[in-house]
């Protein structure tokens, strides 16, 4: 885009882009059960419209943000932050959008408050209209998070009494908190690195990803970032409280827990020796699990949830390549076709653990950096993938080397990616297709005439007229 820009336009864009992300919400997004409008009506149609219009409104303002960023006069990180508070702003009391996982949270809260077993029933043993808020497919599965989340979560259900309004805006604000912990810890880092602050914020904090489904998604891997953020810039100034803040993202979500390599590895890099490093940081791993997981009440049964079944529709890379391995055996009848998509989670497994290994074995990365790429490896031949899952490479990508061709690759995956999903959060019909198809299309339109007309020359005052 060729039209002038500067900061209070990217901000002003990108707002009218979010404006336009929650009204559509209110009619399109994840909506209770009660309040979901008929489907392919006119007010459903509508709000998907302006999901997509908003969406692309505010990917162009991102992209034009980071051109300022790059520019000769990059804006501040304070400046920046604005603008992220700006964004935000209108999708804090916007309905959920792009999953109903943040009914999930509620319900595993509830039946943690009620001491029912989290991690062996579903939602549907606690029944009641909470539960049925919860997706079909998630009705009798376990919770898959650790006990430092759903302890945070029973509180939030005992402070709101289960009321679905005030525990959609409670999990909300637990997710505005992992934002903030992570704009907090972005620069920081950044400048550990040698980074550019700026280039941090925008590619860690600024991403459309992070508006989408950690704040406007309210996902819980907002507060695993956060506090893995955290966690990272407390390690560089000594092993326990960093080990404790890590290990406590990792209690709200099992990725988080390869941030304990970086913490040891900040201690071999201060001139400690390997092994005692690797053993102090799993002294104080073990005991800040055991304080919050009796803290929590909810027991050890999140070890062995860590095996939740994903979904049939899942797109991860290993999980397309077991079902169409599947089908060719099938249709040949010369092999297990059942067995092929876990066959297939086996090897990305083996070659999760083989490119992590890889990985940290280039100590010239350097540890935030490595562990950005690390977990982007575990995303991305993990057994299940969602778009919001990039953010876990991406952030600590975004601190450590956000102007490397990793860190422009990440940035256009995180733009494409950001169109992936519909606001409602479940499969998408043909229908349901051509409408968001169409309601980014009304974006680009809109911007391509912002374009032509800022191109437009000035129309000068006819000879012989007063101007």
């Amino acid at each position: 885009m060729a039209f002038p820009f500067d900061l209070r336009r990217c901000r002003l864009l990108g707002l009218v882009g979010t404006a336009f992300l929650a009204l559509g919400g209110e009619s399109a997004g994840a909506l209770p059960v009660a309040e979901l409008p008929a489907p392919a009506s006119a007010r459903e149609a509508t709000g998907l419209v302006a999901v997509y219009f908003g969406v692309v409104l505010l990917i162009a303002a991102w992209v034009l943000l980071g051109r300022l960023v790059r520019g000769p006069r990059p804006p501040a990180p304070r400046a920046l932050l604005l603008v992220l508070a700006v964004w935000a702003a209108p999708l804090l009391l916007a309905p959920p959008l792009f999953s109903r996982d943040v009914y999930s949270y509620l319900a595993q809260g509830a039946m943690a408050e009620a001491h029912m077993d989290v991690y062996t029933q579903g939602p549907a043993a606690l029944g009641g209209p909470l539960a049925d808020q919860v997706a079909p497919m998630w009705q009798h599965t376990g919770a898959p998070y650790g006990p430092a989340f759903l302890g945070l979560a029973s509180v939030l259900s005992g402070l709101t009494r289960g009321e679905l309004p005030a525990g959609l805006i409670g999990m909300r604000l637990l997710a505005l908190l992992g934002v903030a912990l992570m704009a907090f810890a972005l620069p920081r880092l950044a400048r550990h690195s040698g980074a550019d602050p700026a280039a941090a914020l925008w590619l860690g904090a600024l991403n459309p990803l992070v508006l989408l489904h950690l704040v406007a998604g309210a996902h819980n891997d907002a507060l695993m970032l956060g506090l893995l953020g955290l966690g990272l810039v407390a390690a560089r100034r000594g092993p326990v409280p960093g080990a404790v803040l890590v290990t406590l993202a990792a209690l709200v979500k099992a990725p988080a827990a390869l941030g304990l390599l970086a913490v040891v590895a900040f201690q071999v890099r201060a001139g400690r020796r390997l092994l005692p490093a690797a053993l102090t940081t799993a002294a104080v791993c073990a005991a800040t699990t055991v304080a919050a997981t009796v803290a929590a009440g909810t027991g050890y049964g999140w070890l062995g949830a860590l095996g939740t079944p994903v979904s049939s529709r899942n797109w991860a890379l290993t999980s397309l390549l077991g079902r169409a391995t599947g089908a060719l055996l099938d249709r040949l009848g010369t092999g297990p076709a059942p067995s092929a998509v876990s066959g297939w989670h086996l090897l990305g497994l083996v070659a999760t653990a083989f490119a992590i290994l890889f990985i940290w074995l280039r100590p010239r990365l350097g540890p935030v950096y490595a562990l950005g790429l690390s977990l982007l490896a575990l995303a991305v031949f993990g057994p299940a993938i969602r778009p919001w899952y990039v953010l876990w490479g991406l952030f600590p990508i975004a601190a450590a080397a956000p102007s490397t061709p990793v860190g422009h690759r990440a940035a256009a995956l995180a733009g494409v990616l950001a169109l992936a999903v519909l606001p409602g959060g479940g499969p998408a019909d043909a229908g349901e297709l051509v409408l968001a198809v169409c309601g980014g299309l009304l974006g680009v339109v809109v911007l391509w005439q912002a374009h032509q007309a800022a191109q437009a020359p000035a129309v000068s005052p006819a000879p012989g007229r007063v101007a």
